[in-house]
């Protein structure tokens, strides 16, 4: 395959190309915000909402900028997965009142990965005085911002959806240096239709990857 050299990313030998193929959606689309929004600080508190595909990979880039990071979810079989295996700081179970109350005006930005329709008001009051909260997921029906937290605290709330190409190479060696892959399943593309049905109902740790040469290569001695 021939391509122009200006979209082409170079990845250093010693990645593994399953485990880094995402970091060119995922990866970025967590990267970028919190680089732009000034989020990359060591000692900075970070939210993270949502341990997805998205989510598990904004814990893992912002632990490495040296934040402090907590997990925000509506699930608590995710603590496990946040604290052990992931390295965050904390975990805040968003149905929580108590906890949610315990750590208002706390966080220096969050990073809101969810892409169904969810409150945004209780993240903004965790925000602190001047806070970020940066939104990921492309929703299909309107939020309910409610003006005034925003004005008597000085806060934002943005959006962000990718990086161009020369934040895309930064953020790859970046993920080399410090040995940044998302968490994948590998599948051949037999198992695809069955792969979006597990998509579908959010089963998958954390994404999917079609080992296309192996596939073709069976289909190949098949024939």
């Amino acid at each position: 395959m021939v391509a122009k050299e200006r979209y082409i990313v170079r990845f250093p030998e010693t990645m593994r190309l399953d485990a880094s193929a995402p970091l060119l959606c995922a990866g970025i689309t967590v990267y970028s915000p919190l680089k732009y929004f000034g989020l990359t600080e060591p000692g900075k508190h970070i939210g993270i909402v949502g341990l997805g595909g998205l989510g598990h990979l904004a814990v893992k880039f912002a632990k490495t900028f040296g934040a402090k990071v907590t997990v925000i979810s509506t699930s608590i079989h995710k603590k496990d997965e946040a604290l052990k295996h992931l390295g965050a700081n904390s975990f805040l179970l968003s149905s929580d009142q108590e906890e949610v109350q315990a750590a208002k005006n706390t966080m220096d930005g969050i990073i809101d990965t969810v892409s169904a329709v969810h409150p945004i008001l209780p993240l903004i009051d965790l925000l602190k005085y001047h806070g970020k909260l940066v939104l990921l997921g492309g929703l299909e029906k309107s939020l309910e911002l409610h003006v005034f937290p925003l004005l008597s605290g000085g806060k934002m709330v943005a959006g962000s959806g990718g990086g161009g190409m020369k934040e895309t190479q930064e953020m790859v060696d970046f993920a080399a240096k410090h040995d940044i892959t998302a968490d994948i399943e590998i599948i051949s593309m037999e198992y695809v239709n069955t792969a979006m049905e597990h998509l579908a109902k959010g089963d998958v740790k954390y994404r999917f990857v079609i080992d296309v040469g192996n596939t073709l290569a069976a289909t190949n001695l098949q024939d």
